[in-house]
């Protein structure tokens, strides 16, 4: 394959420039854009976002855990985001080139950091990419998520996740809860019009949370804060839900 490049995202080409995901997916729109306006305002607290230069999903984004959205004590350290290649894009190298971009705009800090799953999840980053780079496995929490660094400095703190996100608990006890930010653009159209229309149709209450602050974020039931389901107060999937995936992961009681 071609040698391609890597473009930054900025406030100043953001406008004109794609965001990777939901390119085609008219009915995510509203949710595209409004993810386009969270860029924005992270940009300015040193998120970074980087991409091949083609209409793909091939990017990674990237900032300093303390601006993060996810509820870890991870001082000095970058924290992974979001690290997506697809399609025909995979097995081409893209994936470690994006990542040396992070590992270049690391240094001097502590280290780095990143959120996965025990094993392969929707939505999630792949630990094994994550292992043959050298990351360690530092904290884990309730039911299937994991906390992995690759340490730059001896003496380095160990970063670990919030004891609030360990157990998988909510504090809406009664029906179907629901948690989301517009760091993806997929969250408000698959929030407010799919899993309403779905949760209504089988009778189901459903309780819509926006977590649109960092404080809300970092204070999060779950280390996944872009999307997450309760169910009775229990954490269900941080797969996106539609019709097609609701009866896969709820039951009602």
């Amino acid at each position: 394959m071609e040698t391609l490049t890597i473009k930054q995202l900025t406030e100043e080409n953001i406008a004109e420039e794609h965001i990777c995901c939901a390119i085609s997916d008219k009915k995510s729109t509203e949710g595209y854009n409004a993810k386009k306006e969270w860029l924005k305002k992270q940009f300015k607290e040193g998120h970074v976002f980087k991409k091949l230069d083609v209409r793909g999903k091939v990017f990674i984004e990237y900032v300093p855990a303390e601006k993060g959205w996810v509820p870890i004590d991870a001082p000095n350290y970058m924290l992974i985001n979001c690290f997506w290649v697809s399609g025909k894009y995979k097995n081409h190298g893209h994936g470690k080139a994006l990542y040396q971009e992070c590992l270049q705009d690391a240094k001097g800090m502590n280290g780095i950091v990143v959120v996965v799953a025990n094993k392969k999840q929707p939505f999630m980053s792949e630990k094994k990419f994550f292992k043959k780079q050298g990351f360690e496995l530092c904290d884990t929490a309730a039911p299937y998520f994991e906390l992995w660094y690759k340490p730059f400095k001896k003496n380095a703190s160990i970063p670990k996740f919030k004891d609030i996100a360990k157990k998988g608990v909510c504090d809406v006890k009664d029906g179907l809860s629901v948690y989301y930010t517009n760091a993806c653009p997929f969250t408000e159209y698959y929030t407010h019009v799919e899993l309403k229309r779905v949760a209504e149709s089988k009778g189901i209450k459903l309780q819509i949370t926006k977590l649109d602050t960092r404080e809300k974020a970092q204070n999060h039931f779950v280390p996944h804060t872009i999307y997450n389901i309760f169910y009775n107060g229990k954490f269900v999937t941080q797969h996106i839900l539609n019709e097609k995936y609701f009866d896969r992961f709820i039951t009602p009681q």
